[in-house]
């Protein structure tokens, strides 16, 4: 009997061992939880990033998605056996101090069936440069998480078939498009945590705008308020030392340029809503951005009892005739059910420069669409800073929820406001604006809000006595 108890008490001492020993299985798990990172580790979508502020938990998560990958013990996704996937460092330096580290610190020594080493000792393998680690599946025979680095060139990335890529931090273009295609057989995932230190490139492109539209991208941002084990004196230290681009960057996640986004107001997880059956009496008007070569930009505004705006359907293509644009809106029209007068038209807000005949044409794009039953209005307001400050007043949550909702079907406003930079002068960039143009002339047609209407008027009285001032 005591021979039993003995072994029953080894038994239990070695499993207390090995649950102080494993961090994974105390990974969000206790009542102080990331929520941020659960949320990444629940998208089932197969190129999922993390833009994240220094700190804010993006490598964690990420070290754990690979791990868990690899053992075949993922929650929340289909587990496989046998897998083989990729841990992506801008150079082997990188990756020894930061995404190796951390698959290490996860992995139990008993998960660990062989390390194959770079450089340094196998017995030592935090102090050296890993090349793979094979590790025990639950389903039986073995995983390899392999180890690349950026700096290789994207010739080392040829040939391999994975289940999966983990890129710490962003990877160059052709290592990326490289990488997507060492996953495609096995129907794999990708995924990235990152800090947008290097302003607006390729994956702002392809990630954050998303302007493809591939429907298996995901991102969210991390900042530094998201991770419950950040001290808020630490947080407010830091913070003191960095200006506000750098602070958007290196707190939020968020991709910048000097000059600074036009509408940083806008917050996608707010602002944009899923589509839902509006009531007749909330549709409003059409607003247009004419365009043959360029993009013409039509959008279908709705506005509720509140005064709240909603963008509800959106027409956005380039290179097409004033025919196949009037039919396109037509067609948007009637699957709404929008308004109508008697004769069947519909109304819209267009670009005053659509009133304007040109040499190539003997009427005007307002009068083109007129004869196709859509009656322009050219009458609209185009000041630009007017315009511009209009509608952040809408964006602009501050004393409650915002004034301005945009349905996800809408995808190329939705892009075009993100992308929406001011350039080296004191005007937005001309690129991509076409959904801001309209949007801006549809908000400025509409009643002034009553706090912005007294605002104006407060300023208007004190220019008033300024200029008295002057006089005397």
């Amino acid at each position: 009997m005591n021979e039993i108890t003995e072994k029953i008490r080894a038994i239990e001492a070695e499993q207390r061992r090995r649950k102080k020993n494993d961090r994974l299985s105390r990974y969000n798990t206790g009542e102080i939880r990331h929520e941020k990172q659960l949320a990444f580790h629940r998208c089932e979508k197969r190129n999922r990033w993390v833009f994240g502020g220094n700190r804010s938990g993006k490598t964690e998560c990420g070290a754990v998605e690979a791990i868990w990958i690899a053992r075949g013990t993922h929650p929340y996704r289909r587990n496989r056996k046998n897998v083989f996937g990729w841990v992506v460092s801008l150079s082997a330096q990188v990756q020894r101090d930061v995404a190796q580290k951390k698959i290490l610190s996860y992995l139990r020594p008993d998960w660990i069936e062989d390390i194959v080493m770079q450089s340094g000792r196998k017995d030592r393998p935090e102090t050296g440069i890993v090349d793979q680690i094979v590790v025990k599946n639950v389903f039986g025979g073995t995983s390899v998480i392999g180890f690349k680095s950026c700096d290789q060139g994207r010739e080392k990335f040829q040939g391999s078939s994975l289940d999966f890529v983990w890129f710490d931090e962003e990877p160059p273009r052709d290592v990326y498009e490289e990488c997507l295609m060492r996953v495609i057989d096995r129907e794999g995932d990708v995924f990235g945590t990152m800090t947008p230190l290097k302003g607006l490139t390729f994956v702002y492109e392809e990630i954050y705008l998303n302007k493809h539209n591939n429907p298996e991208i995901w991102y969210e941002f991390m900042e530094w308020a998201d991770n419950p084990f950040l001290s808020a004196r630490e947080i407010a230290l830091l913070e003191r030392t960095m200006d506000e681009t750098t602070l958007q960057a290196r707190r939020f996640g968020r991709f910048c340029t000097r000059a600074g986004l036009v509408y940083p107001e806008f917050d996608e997880s707010v602002h944009v809503i899923e589509p839902f059956p509006l009531p007749a009496a909330w549709q409003d008007t059409i607003s247009i951005d004419p365009g043959l070569k360029n993009p013409l930009s039509a959008h279908w505004y709705a506005v509720d009892f509140d005064g709240n705006v909603y963008a509800v359907a959106e027409h956005y293509r380039a290179g097409e005739s004033i025919d196949f644009h009037a039919a396109a809106i037509h067609e948007i029209s009637s699957r709404l059910g929008w308004k109508r007068d008697d004769r069947g038209r519909l109304s819209a807000l267009i670009d005053s420069a659509a009133g304007q005949r040109t040499l190539a044409s003997a009427k005007s794009v307002s009068e083109l669409f007129y004869e196709r039953d859509i009656l322009v209005n050219p009458r609209v307001d185009k000041d630009l800073f007017s315009g511009i400050a209009r509608v952040k007043s809408y964006l602009d949550p501050k004393n409650g929820l915002p004034n301005l909702y945009i349905f996800s079907c809408c995808r190329e406003m939705i892009r075009e406001i993100k992308g929406y930079f001011w350039g080296n002068g004191e005007s937005p960039v001309k690129r991509d604006d076409h959904a801001m143009d309209e949007l801006r002339y549809y908000l400025m047609a509409r009643p002034r809000p009553p706090k912005e209407e007294a605002e104006s008027l407060v300023k208007r009285d004190k220019e008033r006595r300024i200029r008295q001032l002057r006089r005397k």
